[in-house]
């Protein structure tokens, strides 16, 4: 049965955070007849959102009308300062992690996870300048600075930018095994020793 990946995008959101992941997962069902992943946008509108440097993303879903989320992924960017302060957003969240598979935030996104209470008295990894901003947030997580991802329960972060792609072809792996993640890494042309 397919899995729903839903990723979060707003304004400010950092590009490479959200469509990493989202090539990874669509992918890796496009070379599996699309039977694995059903993978979309999801923004607190459905209006055209500006990520870093003015790229201008079209949302698939607003948060009102997306459907149930398995792995539902939370990018990071200098946008998640003003998604802390968004209520409405951050009870989308919580409301949708207690039923999702995965949780998984990428680079600052753990901002967001953060302000939830969801990282407290947990190891969690960000973008390496986020960490001083994380202490202030969640003072009781323990941050793993030299990590490409960490993972406890259900909830994975990741360092930044780039580390989204890593955690991506991990959670393919976890769920579908070493070679389904060679193949989508093959096609991708994508080869690191992570």
């Amino acid at each position: 049965m397919k899995k729903n990946v839903g990723i979060l995008i707003f304004d400010g959101v950092e590009v490479l955070d959200f469509a990493g992941p989202f090539e990874v997962f669509a992918i890796t069902s496009g070379i599996n007849d699309f039977n694995l992943f059903n993978v979309f946008t999801v923004s607190k509108e459905l209006k055209p959102i500006s990520a870093v440097n003015d790229l201008s993303v079209n949302p698939k879903f607003d948060l009102k009308n997306c459907p149930q989320i398995d792995i539902l992924i939370i990018p990071g960017g200098s946008g998640t300062l003003k998604q802390m302060e968004d209520k409405e957003v951050l009870n989308w969240i919580k409301r949708i992690h207690q039923d999702t598979e995965f949780t998984l935030s990428i680079c600052s996104g753990s901002r967001l996870l953060g302000i939830l209470g969801l990282l407290d008295n947990q190891k969690y990894c960000t973008h390496k300048e986020v960490y001083s901003h994380m202490a202030e947030i969640v003072p009781s997580g323990l941050p793993q600075k030299n990590k490409r991802f960490v993972s406890f329960g259900k909830i994975y972060t990741s360092a930044g930018i780039s580390a989204g792609i890593d955690l991506s072809f991990h959670i393919v792996e976890k769920l579908y095994g070493t070679i389904v993640k060679e193949q989508t890494a093959e096609y991708m042309e994508y080869h690191n020793n992570y």
